[in-house]
């Protein structure tokens, strides 16, 4: 009996034991639980200066825009900004970037999104817009004063002036970049070998990277910028989402100036549909670069100008001189000869204000234009760029129990009730 008795002694001491040590266990797991959602927040909030997108990446500091890279490719190091009248040089046009230069402080107003764009504005009034799309076009707008524009490129690149409206910067792989002025803006190359401009006060300063040499097709499209000529640019690209098939979508749409928009109302494999307005009446050419995998045929593309044919140029001259209030609206289509799977369709429209514009290959097209197919169910927002209804792909229930660490719990609570019901037992 005192045998029997000194036994149950023992299982109780040992089921005791038992389930302290379950529940400490539980106890550990419980806060390891509740503790990594912070930690992830708080990794989240260390890395919130890093922006990243289907083709641009990129990092703000206090001061700076820092590491801008391209498809992989880092040109831009660093890029800065300060109001032209707190600079003793005016933009450093003549004088390296240390001299006379303090930049002014910036802050990330919206986030890079993939196809979408990023803004960051500045303490000196200054916006910096970074774009998402092929050639990661990035624009600096005065805000009303002319601003002071830094940009340190990378040690393999080497940058050469063309005159005081571009700047024109070549990498060691022979790929290249060009910075552009707009407006009463300026660009030259720094005593350091960088590259400093100013916006004036309604100009711009925009940024173009290539995956190779500039084609004369883009040095001609960089002149229709710079003088003004090209208001807008449009980028079709295939959704960085999307399935194989190419079937989502994105346009990206950068401005040139505060006096036109762009605002793309379908787009499929066969046609895009925009409406380009301008406040002013004369006529404005736009930049339509169309990625292979996102629009097909696009060598065998026409153009329809509020439901009217344009006429089919062979020269940059002749969509220029379409936009000098021509007869008719006109259009250029050239395929990328560099290792850029696009085409360009420049469209020169002869006058203003509200346009509908339609560009569309293959047999999608009636005689006068009309659409013969049915529409795509995405939308666009006023930047152009596709909107849809996204999840993040969780489970709103989240009694489902497929939680991180579900399984040891659930294993520890089996262990605790089976030294339950041996006590019980004994």
């Amino acid at each position: 009996m005192a045998r029997n008795d000194i036994c149950m002694g023992f299982v109780s001491l040992y089921i005791m034991k038992l389930k302290v040590s379950v529940m400490a266990v539980l106890l550990v797991v419980s806060m390891g639980a509740a503790v990594t959602p912070a930690t992830a927040a708080t990794t989240q909030e260390n890395n919130a200066s890093a922006e990243a997108g289907a083709h641009v990446d990129f990092e703000t500091k206090s001061n700076a825009v820092v590491n801008y890279s391209v498809n992989g490719q880092t040109v831009v190091e660093n890029l800065t900004v300060q109001s032209a009248s707190e600079n003793s040089n005016d933009g450093g046009l003549d004088v390296g970037v240390d001299v006379g230069f303090s930049a002014s402080a910036l802050s990330l107003a919206s986030s890079l999104q993939a196809g979408g764009n990023a803004e960051i504005t500045t303490d000196s009034g200054a916006t910096i817009e970074a774009h998402d799309n092929q050639r990661g076009v990035m624009v600096v707008r005065s805000g009303g004063d002319s601003q002071a524009v830094q940009m340190g490129i990378s040690k393999s690149s080497s940058a050469q002036s063309e005159g005081d409206k571009r700047v024109v910067v070549t990498n060691d792989n022979g790929s290249q970049a060009t910075v552009l002025a707009t407006g009463d803006g300026a660009v030259n190359v720094s005593e350091d070998g960088n590259v400093s401009a100013r916006t004036g006060s309604n100009g711009e300063v925009v940024y173009r990277q290539y995956e190779g040499e500039r084609s004369d097709g883009d040095k001609s499209q960089e002149q229709m910028i710079t003088n003004g000529t090209a208001t807008a640019e449009v980028y079709l690209q295939q959704a960085a989402d999307s399935a194989e098939d190419g079937t989502e979508r994105s346009a990206n749409v950068v401005q040139y100036g505060a006096d036109t928009t762009v605002d793309v109302t379908q787009q499929t494999a066969n046609r895009v549909n925009a409406t380009v307005d301008r406040s002013q009446s004369e006529g404005r050419a736009v930049i339509i670069t169309v990625a292979d995998e996102a629009f097909e045929n696009a060598e065998n593309a026409e153009v329809f100008v509020d439901g009217e044919a344009a006429v089919q140029a062979d020269s940059y001259s002749e969509v220029q001189s379409a936009t000098e209030n021509g007869n008719s609206s006109a259009f250029l289509v050239q395929q990328s000869t560099s290792a850029e799977a696009t085409a360009d369709v420049v469209v020169g429209i002869n006058h203003f204000s509200t346009r509908a514009v339609s560009l569309q290959s293959e047999d999608e097209t009636t005689d006068d234009g009309a659409e013969t197919t049915e529409s795509d169910d995405s939308e666009s927002s006023t930047d152009g760029t596709e909107t849809a209804d996204s999840t993040d792909g969780t489970d709103a229930d989240d009694s489902s129990g497929d939680g991180p660490g579900f399984g040891v719990i659930a294993a520890l609570t089996a262990l605790l009730g089976l030294a339950l019901l041996a006590g019980r037992r004994l």
